[in-house]
């Protein structure tokens, strides 16, 4: 069982990523091993789909390693209001 949660995982997003929107979701039943995360960045502008997973993959490289699954929908703050009606549920 890893030793980090969802929000472990939102708070290095938010630190290395500088992100404006951040959510992930724990969808193994909470053993910590598979997780999707939607992440909205201004270091994404300009960036094509491969190279913004990477900076996702490379801010959570230590957690990479214990988690099985990683599903990851990445987009600048343009993208993110274009999308976000139907992605995120207004809280």
């Amino acid at each position: 069982m890893s030793q980090f949660n969802a929000m472990t995982l939102v708070h290095k997003l938010k630190e290395q990523l500088n992100t404006q929107y951040v959510n992930v979701e724990d969808e193994s039943d909470g053993c910590g091993a598979k997780f999707s995360a939607t992440i909205v960045s201004e270091q994404f502008v300009g960036k094509s789909l491969l190279e913004k997973h990477r900076l996702v993959n490379k801010a959570l490289a230590e957690e990479l390693k214990e988690i099985h699954a990683f599903s990851q929908k990445t987009y600048t703050p343009e993208e993110w209001e274009k999308v976000k009606p139907q992605e995120e549920p207004e809280e």
